[in-house]
């Protein structure tokens, strides 16, 4: 599945979507010259559950992240747990962020 990024100047989103319907999306906000991806939300339509598209999503965003010297701040409690979990995230993560 093809992962689209839309973004505005203060925010943006990764999603999938298809035939015109939106069927997963991780979304964002920042401040101009803040250095912060503050991720705000992740939701994933049931009918592709199980297929590891939060991660995919949040993979996308963390690449995001180290091509543009960005922290992210982990407000989605699923992108808490990925963090918390996956110690390979840590150098994107905001020093700031308590994610336990």
């Amino acid at each position: 599945m093809q992962i689209e990024h839309q973004q505005q100047p203060q925010q943006g989103a990764w999603l999938i979507e298809q035939s015109g319907q939106r069927l997963a999306e991780m979304t964002y906000s920042r401040v101009e010259d803040d250095g912060r991806l503050n991720i705000e939300h992740t939701w994933v339509d049931d009918s592709l559950r199980g297929q590891r598209i939060g991660q995919q999503l949040l993979q996308a965003a963390v690449e995001f992240a180290r091509m543009n010297e960005l922290k992210i701040v982990p407000f989605c409690p699923y992108v808490k747990s990925m963090f918390a979990r996956d110690s390979s995230l840590q150098d994107v993560l905001h020093k700031d962020s308590s994610i336990i």
